[in-house]
């Protein structure tokens, strides 16, 4: 099974995940996020192609790539259910990857963490982001993108606690070893 954690910076990804992994049995967290930081410090500035020299590791032709090729890997060598936080809002980036993900394991899930422009931003300071850092800089692209294309499941964590997050995917998804 591969169960993945869509949502904007700040929106529970990690925690939600972390808080998965304890709950089903033989899974582990893939962070593809660790890919996009390899690429950025192995590919030289100069090497990139013009449209991968965005701050965006995702904009690496490699990136989405990768990201199945080593699930695929993972999957292979240890067995496990894979839970992927991701912040996705490139549509094409996101297909790319669900497909992929699709042809490693037949069991797989997505889902979209939302919520307000206000909450995020406010999670985001509480983790200690800074105002007009990175993170927040993407949450109204995420939130717009969110809103035009269809990254199908959305839960609205608005007014969620983790926990009561967490017992929404596992009630959505069916796999035996679930503490």
């Amino acid at each position: 099974m591969i169960i993945m954690i869509n949502g904007a910076f700040g929106a529970g990804k990690t925690t939600v995940s972390k808080a998965l992994e304890e709950r089903i049995a033989n899974s582990m967290i893939y962070d593809p996020e660790e890919v996009g930081v390899l690429l950025r410090n192995i590919i030289p500035y100069e090497v990139m192609g013009e449209t991968e020299k965005t701050r965006d590791f995702q904009d690496f032709e490699l990136w989405p790539k990768l990201v199945v090729m080593i699930a695929e890997q993972i999957k292979k060598q240890y067995n496990k259910h894979l839970i992927v936080p991701m912040t996705l809002r490139n549509i094409k980036y996101f297909k790319y990857i669900y497909n992929g993900l699709g042809t490693i394991d037949s069991e797989i899930y997505h889902f979209c963490l939302k919520a307000s422009i206000t909450k995020i931003h406010e999670r985001l300071k509480q983790r200690g982001e800074k105002p007009g850092n990175w993170a927040f800089l993407q949450t109204e692209k995420c939130i717009a993108a969110y809103e035009k294309y269809d990254f199908s499941e959305y839960i609205d964590t608005e007014y969620l606690g983790i926990t009561e997050i967490v017992e929404i995917i596992v009630g959505k998804i069916k796999v035996r070893g679930i503490n």
